[in-house]
């Protein structure tokens, strides 16, 4: 199964070269999404439907990263069903798609390898490739802007990457004599390495690692490059690349934990965290780009994950809940970001108005999508949050909890404010009939994908089945 994921994007870009067939361009972005789900789903069960393929010491499918799969194959499958509406008026610019169809299926390739690896090293690796494989992405347009958000992204990201390879050289001389960057290594003789050296690496990984994953004060790529990617695109990068960044995180604390250098680690952790959730307040006031809001939205998201971790106990669960609801939520708003990009052709908040009017599918999906990412009920993350603030009661972090309830409260106003201004405020009689015509545009590829995902978080909201708990509480175990 592991094979097959990390082989057909590269067979499936060598067929699209020798070949240079048009219609395979979302043909092998969709069969490459079914393969992932299918082998994704026989993981949960405990099947491999390929056993007589060599298996790798270097990847895994295990408690560890299970999720992580999970949640990266249903946003791929989504968007990629997404993607046969969207960007169809550049299907005659053949040269651009085939480079559009190279770089998301090496994109997803990279993050997969990110996701499965079990060599700290080869981690590192795979998170560089999604670096060189998703600058195109942003890019694509090819403006001015886009041009700028994708040098910013490579070299921001590319200071993070080299950050974090210091911090793999500075962890190898705390094992001493192991000779090994295995995670199951690191972890069985994590006792026995030199703590100074140990609570550096992990500075270095933190902030290395935490630029690829958008946590303050190393986020300064995110907004620029969500905004700038097609909306496809966006999607994945929050909803899966820094889900695969917060995984080597994630592996990085466990290594400290049981090396009892937790206590520094979670102050880390925990500054990084409000930080980022901070910087999301300030600046949610001053946007008028409604995909730049989205991207400092998962800003704060990414802080929470980190705080939940931060925080451990029950704090640790719902980090894992709170990283499924804010992928299926935030893929979907992205996603109907698109809608409202193709229908209006701006991406200003205060261009947009009577969204409702103009189009009720996706001006229900923008409501429904703001209703499941600021945490209101049934949404998925009012539970997280819940058992977030919980855990800070049970420790008697009280001034953090006011914190970060009042710093929440903040962003739930800013991102409300401008969607109910987008949706509600009346439209100009003069643009309406232009407006409603490019409605026409959108196929129903365009409105499956975001009500699917928005129906499993609000669902999970309600009743988590018991095999997805059993698997959340195993990978923070």
């Amino acid at each position: 199964m592991i094979n097959l994921m990390l082989i057909f994007p590269l067979f499936a870009c060598l067929i699209l070269y020798l070949t240079k067939k048009d219609f395979l361009n979302n043909l092998l972005i969709n069969l490459y999404a079914v393969i992932h789900l299918i082998c994704t789903v026989s993981a949960c069960f405990g099947v491999d439907i390929l056993k007589s393929w060599t298996s790798c010491s270097f990847f895994a499918i295990n408690n560890k990263n299970i999720i992580f799969l999970i949640v990266m194959s249903v946003v791929f499958m989504a968007v990629a069903i997404y993607n046969n509406g969207y960007l169809k008026n550049d299907h005659e610019d053949k040269k651009k798609m085939r480079h559009y169809t190279y770089t998301m299926l090496l994109f997803v390739l990279s993050m997969t390898g990110a996701v499965l690896s079990t060599n700290l090293g080869v981690s590192w690796v795979f998170i560089e490739g999604t670096t060189l494989a998703s600058a195109y992405l942003i890019y694509y347009h090819k403006t001015k802007h886009s041009i700028e958000a994708a040098w910013k992204y490579v070299f921001i990201c590319s200071i993070g990457i080299a950050l974090a390879f210091v911090g793999i050289i500075l962890l190898a001389f705390a094992t001493g004599n192991l000779n090994s960057l295995y995670y199951e290594d690191l972890c069985q003789n994590a006792q026995t390495f030199n703590q100074f050296w140990l609570k550096l690496s992990f500075v270095f990984i933190l902030f290395g690692i935490g630029t690829k994953m958008g946590l303050a004060p190393v986020h300064f790529w995110l907004p620029d490059a969500h905004a700038q990617a097609p909306s496809p695109i966006s999607a994945l990068l929050s909803a899966t690349l820094l889900n695969s960044a917060f995984l080597i995180i994630l592996q990085a604390f466990r290594i400290m934990v049981l090396a009892n250098c937790d206590s520094f680690a979670r102050i880390m952790m925990l500054t990084m965290g409000f930080l980022s959730i901070f910087i999301t307040a300030v600046f949610v006031y001053h946007i008028n780009n409604y995909k730049r809001m989205l991207a400092y939205s998962s800003i704060e998201n990414m802080g929470i994950l980190i705080i939940g971790i931060a925080l451990g106990g029950i704090g640790a669960i719902a980090s894992i809940i709170h990283l499924i609801g804010h992928s299926l939520i935030k893929a979907s708003f992205f996603l109907t970001a698109g809608n409202i990009l193709e229908i209006y052709k701006t991406k200003k908040i205060k261009s947009i108005t009577g969204l409702l009017d103009v189009d009720k599918k996706t001006g229900w999906l923008w409501i429904v999508s703001l209703i499941g990412i600021v945490a209101l009920p049934p949404s998925l993350l009012f539970i997280s949050e819940f058992m977030i603030i919980k855990e800070m009661f049970s420790q008697g972090k009280f001034a953090l909890c006011i914190t970060f309830l009042l710093l929440l409260t903040i962003i739930l106003y800013g991102l409300s404010k401008a969607v109910i201004k987008m949706c509600y405020t009346p439209l100009s009689p003069e643009k309406g009939e232009e407006i409603k015509v490019a409605t026409q545009n959108l196929n129903w590829t365009m409105y499956i994908p975001q009500i699917a995902l928005l129906t499993i978080a609000f669902v999970l909201g309600i009743y988590m089945p018991t095999f997805l708990n059993i698997l959340i509480t195993l990978t923070v175990a």
